[in-house]
């Protein structure tokens, strides 16, 4: 399938490329939080949401803002000045919740991987035996590299080592595309937003708390830092929308609402194991291209990528400065690298929503772009047919 839409299509990792209804559901008219169409489609999210990431008792928060203010949220919740969270940096993303993190008092231990690497299990073992930490976090991927954290390799070990320490993942670039299994795994907090993988527009920040969490909120010993994000500001809008009755704080975002409550729709009717099989199937059809290419990953080895997205180092002749504009104009958005000192180096592809799950040819045409503007910038091994 050739791309012979009038616009370009979205292959960045998020926001995504979505389907007509979801559009559609966030071009309704004007309608009234209060309405109770509105609050079924509300009620239907938080409970949908809970499916996603596998819980039954976590409790999802669906908040007007980008993924970036499941961070703040997070931070402002849990954590009290002075105590320690150890943040699983493996790129630009990492660091920023770091910072986050910083911002709210927390005393952070940053365990960095080399770009296109995660932390051994046993480094991540030694600091936890070094330190009691209120908080662990971990990118499940990394936006900025594509590379694959081990949620439930490190969940278990802080079962192991430290039971009490929160498991927090960043899932903004993986949930509902990459495999999480929320209850089982022993997670505690999943944050993600509506742009990538969840297949809708962007607007709503996502969190998924569990009852351990809650618990750490409630027995907190100074207030939450914090107006906007305030759980306990938050905690009975969410209870009072599920129960389909309409509770007030600040205005939720409404067509971006009905927007997520039509993918989840789209996206559910088998349960999630299809959905990560999709995901799964597409991005080896990625990888197989990238190796057609004579190119590699930024991830440095298969276990490591991503299956929402992947990162491509370039040839040494060959910028991303040089590449996109050639995808561009081959009807396909692509991003450039964000790693400070290696942002020219590499590009990166989405490949996750209904580019993963729906038969419409977009990475297909992707991956033909990718062909021909590599071929064009010089690059030889372009020539061969990506799968």
């Amino acid at each position: 399938m050739s791309n012979s839409s009038a616009r370009p299509l979205c292959m960045i990792p998020g926001p995504v490329e979505m389907s007509s209804t979801v559009l559609q559901a966030n071009s309704t008219p004007a309608t009234a939080h209060t309405d109770p169409v509105f609050v079924e489609a509300f009620g239907e999210v938080i409970e949908m949401l809970r499916t996603v990431v596998g819980t039954t008792s976590g409790q999802p928060f669906v908040i007007a803002g980008s993924g970036t203010l499941g961070w703040d949220q997070t931070a402002a919740n849990l954590v009290e000045a002075g105590e320690r969270v150890l943040v699983l940096s493996n790129g630009y993303f990492g660091e920023g919740l770091a910072d986050c993190m910083e911002a709210y008092g927390a005393q952070v231990t940053r365990l960095r991987a080399a770009p296109g690497h995660r932390q051994a299990l046993a480094e991540v073992a030694a600091a936890l035996r070094a330190h009691k930490y209120k908080i662990v976090t971990i990118s499940q991927v990394d936006t900025s590299t594509g590379v694959l954290g081990d949620v439930q390799g490190v969940a278990e070990l802080v079962r192991e080592h430290s039971p009490d320490t929160l498991v927090v993942v960043d899932g903004v670039c993986a949930t509902a595309a990459e495999r999480l299994y929320f209850d089982s795994w022993g997670v505690d907090v999943v944050i993600t937003a509506s742009q990538k993988a969840l297949g809708s527009p962007p607007g709503i920040s996502v969190v998924v708390a569990s009852q351990k969490a809650l618990g750490v909120l409630e027995a907190r010993t100074t207030p939450v830092p914090a107006y906007y994000v305030n759980w306990k500001r938050w905690l009975p809008i969410m209870k009072s929308y599920e129960a389909r009755a309409v509770k007030y704080f600040a205005t939720p975002c409404v067509q971006a609402i009905f927007a997520l409550n039509t993918s989840l729709k789209e996206m559910l009717p088998a349960g999630m194991e299809p959905v990560f099989a999709a995901h799964e199937r597409t991005a080896a059809q990625v990888r197989a291209a990238v190796a057609a290419w004579g190119l590699e990953t930024v991830a440095a080895e298969p276990e490591l990528c991503s299956n929402a997205m992947t990162a491509v180092w370039l040839p040494e002749n060959i910028q991303a400065a040089d590449l996109l504009p050639k995808l561009k104009a081959r009807g396909i958005v692509a991003a450039g690298g964000i790693l400070a000192g290696h942002a020219h180096r590499y590009f990166r592809l989405g490949h996750m929503g209904i580019s993963a799950t729906s038969d419409n040819g977009y990475v297909e045409t992707m991956l033909k772009a990718a062909t021909e503007a590599l071929d064009e910038c010089g690059h030889s091994a372009g020539r061969s047919t990506p799968p």
